[in-house]
């Protein structure tokens, strides 16, 4: 066997390849501990209608291909930051497996190209991007399923990012017997349903050791199906992680001879403990963005919709919120949707994407955008690209090979229909749509929605559902960076009735995300709070939507949801008391003087990661030289809690609220853990800066 590494002394891979055995991840070093991995799983496995499972089971491992492949040779990139091994086997199959670390960053990106090298057609079903075992020897001691805790999350509309964290072996039982080793043949995962990659399970998921010495953290990192799996292997777990498969997906691939298909990604970090693997895993994904201006501006936006016009805007209702807005200190002012529909019923009418007449009267909608701008904001406007309501005059001007269908018949899903972005009669009505409300109305930001779930895909010109969902949604991504190609400085938020796609695919070509489209404040505080596991900090937009009838310590929840991410004003802002538009003056202040702080700080959960109904929920944002830290508070009891500080702090001082009535708290325990009582109130929060 031929030792191969990636990476250097702080974050080390090691793979055994050649001989009677096919290439795995035998040993992961990261500063000075050292992982030998007790099972050993290769880097590739493949599914095929013709060569199924070499041991019966309905995962994504133990495959006759993976099992067949050998080492063929390697090469490593450059730079060093990239390993590529070339393997096949008897099958007629070969693959390139490739592994890409970033410097600086504890993690590790796989990415799998299969080829047909035989003379007979394969119907790929399932080829994971990443697998490897995660149990071994940890220095000295054994790191086994039964030390290990589980860290998944669900969405749902409304109730997004709703993490959870319990023993492994509650969702993975002990099958082994004394003298019986045995391997089970089930696992446990999550996997996307539809085109909602973000809809109900999260690709993002983890296991932790019960005592915090090390973590694993992955992430999925595609826009349409996708599935991550753990299984017991006599005694150790391992991982398999990648984009759709035939079970899940309906996703069978054609492979005819001399053609290949490459996998999306997937990326596991490394951590000491899990708050390390979630700063690993954070560090990735600001080093894979595609650079923008927007990345260091953090642009404020306001936007219309939430709990304000619902999509019914005019000339009339806007002009006040404009004003307001700008007072407020907004960068940005987004309208959202309804801006091209002529009645009320603009849900079933989208697609051409025409400023209605009626709704902006003595100027039309440039007159109101024109207003933005000597406002000083970058006007924006919401847009649902992929869809074409029924009643949109768009319908017959498109060819019927443009759209989703299945089985021949075109996919209707609540009025709308489905655009699949690999016509180019689609790609050329989007630019032409996107480059005139660019340059003849000036719009400088998109609200990029994504409101229905089409299902499996389309099977229109592809060899299954799955396959047609995959090629429109890599076509989708090339999309958007032809975009950004043309428009360098647009500001695009990514959308889906919330955060119903929210991936890693999305989030690396665009600016911000809104979470969700909860409206009650208390609700969305462990929504807020919970978003930056699934994505950055500084992209989290929440919304921020204080209304006149609401008490200052609800006015001063609602805007410290976005505080320590992407603050997302909302609201009838001209209907507020001086003291609440203090409020607002004094949060969008405050967010401006610590962006720099949010778009270089990792996430934590100091007390524990929030549940839907604690009472009590922490935020932490660490950087190099202070940490920010949002503690809310629901419920009518006032209540006195210890916040612990894995990072000690030198002093402590509070952001915002200023005004109203302070929290006492006080550095306690030579500044591990801060001391502070809150309430009472219904909803209510501080956020505080320790310096360290």
């Amino acid at each position: 066997m031929q030792p191969l590494t990636l990476g250097d002394e702080s974050f080390l891979i090691m793979i055994e390849a050649g001989g009677d055995a096919p290439p795995a991840i035998t040993e992961v070093r990261r500063d000075g501990h050292r992982l030998t991995l007790a099972r050993p799983r290769p880097l590739v496995e493949v599914l095929t209608l013709g060569d199924g499972h070499h041991n019966p089971t309905p995962r994504l491992i133990r495959t006759s291909v993976g099992a067949g492949l050998r080492y063929r040779g390697h090469d490593h990139s450059d730079d060093g930051t990239a390993l590529r091994l070339d393997v096949a086997g008897p099958h007629g199959l070969a693959a390139e497996v490739e592994l890409r670390i970033r410097p600086g960053v504890a993690a590790i990106t796989g990415v799998i190209t299969v080829r047909n090298e035989g003379t007979e057609l394969a119907l790929l079903t399932s080829v994971p991007s990443l697998n490897l075992g995660l149990c071994g020897l940890l220095d000295e001691d054994e790191l086994s399923p039964d030390r290990l805790e589980l860290v998944s999350g669900v969405s749902d509309w409304l109730a997004e990012f709703r993490w959870t964290r319990e023993p492994l072996r509650d969702r993975l039982v002990v099958l082994e017997s004394a003298g019986h080793p045995v391997s089970g043949k089930g696992s446990v995962g999550q996997r996307s349903v539809g085109s909602w990659s973000t809809g109900g399970d999260l690709p993002t998921a983890g296991v932790v050791a019960a005592d915090d010495h090390w973590a694993w953290l992955w992430q999925v990192e595609h826009n349409g199906g996708w599935r991550w799996e753990l299984g017991d292997d006599q005694g150790g777990v391992s991982l398999a992680a990648g984009g759709p498969t035939e079970t899940d997906h309906q996703w069978v691939q054609r492979l005819e001879p001399g053609a290949e298909f490459r996998t999306v990604s997937a990326t596991v970090a490394v951590g000491l403990g899990f708050d390390d693997a979630v700063a690993q895993l954070t560090g990735h994904r600001r080093a894979t963005r595609r650079d923008h201006p927007d990345r260091s501006r953090l642009t404020m936006i306001y936007n219309d919709y939430m709990n304000t016009l619902s999509g019914d805007p005019t000339t009339e209702k806007l002009l006040p919120l404009i004003d307001s807005a700008a007072e407020a200190g907004a960068e940005a002012f987004c309208i959202d949707a309804g801006w091209y529909a002529e009645d009320g019923n603009w849900w079933d009418t989208v697609g051409e994407w025409q400023p209605s007449t009626g709704r902006f009267p003595g100027g039309g909608l440039a007159a109101v955008l024109d207003r933005i701008r000597e406002r000083g904001m970058i006007p924006g406007v919401w847009l649902e690209p992929e869809v074409i309501g029924v009643r949109s005059p768009m319908v017959e001007r498109l060819p019927a090979e443009a759209f989703f269908s299945r089985h021949g018949v075109r996919i209707t899903e609540a009025g709308r229909f489905h655009l699949d972005l690999r016509h180019p009669a689609v790609r050329d009505h989007l630019d032409a749509t996107v480059d005139r409300l660019v340059g003849e109305l000036g719009i400088g930001m998109f609200k990029f929605d994504y409101n229905i779930n089409p299902g499996a895909g389309t099977d229109r010109d592809a060899d299954s559902a799955g396959a047609g969902l995959l090629l429109h949604n890599l076509a989708h991504l090339d999309w958007l960076d032809g975009l950004f190609d043309r428009h360098p400085e647009l500001i695009i938020e990514n959308c889906s009735s919330g955060a119903m796609r929210c991936d890693d695919a999305m989030l690396s070509r665009l600016q911000l995300q809104s979470t969700s489209d909860q409206q009650d404040v208390a609700r969305y505080v462990p929504i807020a709070a919970g978003a930056p596991l699934q994505l950055l900090p500084e992209q989290a937009g929440s919304w921020a939507y204080p209304a006149d009838w609401m008490g200052l310590e609800e006015v001063a929840a609602t805007l410290q949801a976005g505080l320590l991410g992407r603050l997302y004003l909302s609201g009838h802002l001209n209907r507020l008391s001086e003291d609440q538009l203090t409020l607002i003056r004094d949060a969008v202040a405050a967010h401006k003087e610590i962006r720099a702080t949010i778009g270089n700080a990792a996430p934590s959960w100091p007390l524990g990661l929030p549940g839907w109904g604690d009472p009590v929920i922490a935020l932490r944002l660490t950087g190099p030289d202070e940490s920010l830290i949002t503690v809310w508070q629901r419920g009518p009891e006032p209540v006195e809690v210890v916040v612990p500080l894995t990072r000690p702090a030198r002093d402590c001082s509070v952001i915002f609220p200023t005004t109203l009535d302070p929290w006492p708290a006080e550095l306690i325990n030579d500044g591990k853990a801060l001391r502070l009582a809150a309430g009472p109130s219904p909803v209510a929060a501080r956020t505080f800066r320790l310096g360290h």
